[in-house]
């Protein structure tokens, strides 16, 4: 690794220890060099992941995307923000494990259904009603009738 400061390419790890998110390693390293120190966060790499829109365009998945969509449907609703962000981890889970190198987006509004309808109805009917471009109130209806079923 090299040093940010001096641009010596050989320095050593002092101490290694998971990160707070589990996910990575915090490395703290010190140049030979010039002897200072710093942390780096080692991470596993993932295979990118490509989302089919309904158009057929091809787009990046972007976690951002799956926060704002179940954030948008959680608004206001009695729902702890730990269990969204589980929820949200869960959804990108089951995306990854999947381990294709491309998913409809279709597949993700379905998963993401799955997971709202089990953490609150309200936020899942929310979801549901743009993500299945509700046309009027008889089609909300229908997937109201089939949510109490």
């Amino acid at each position: 690794m090299r040093c940010p400061y001096c641009g010596n390419p050989d320095t050593r790890v002092i101490d290694s220890r998971p990160a707070e998110d589990k996910s990575s390693i915090r490395r703290r390293r010190s140049c030979d060099e010039c002897g200072r120190r710093f942390t780096t966060y080692e991470k596993v790499e993932t295979i990118p992941l490509i989302v089919i829109k309904k158009d057929n365009n091809r787009e990046q998945y972007q976690r951002s995307k799956l926060e704002k969509g179940i954030l948008s449907a959680c608004y206001k609703r009695p729902v702890p923000a730990d269990e969204i962000q589980k929820t949200i981890d869960e959804v990108e889970l089951e995306l990854f494990n999947r381990e294709e190198k491309e998913l409809p987006s279709s597949v993700i509004g379905e998963i993401v259904m799955e997971k709202l309808e089990k953490l609150d109805p309200v936020a899942y009917v929310r979801f549901a009603s743009v993500y299945r471009e509700f046309k009027d109130v008889n089609t909300f209806m229908d997937e109201l009738k089939k949510f109490l079923q």
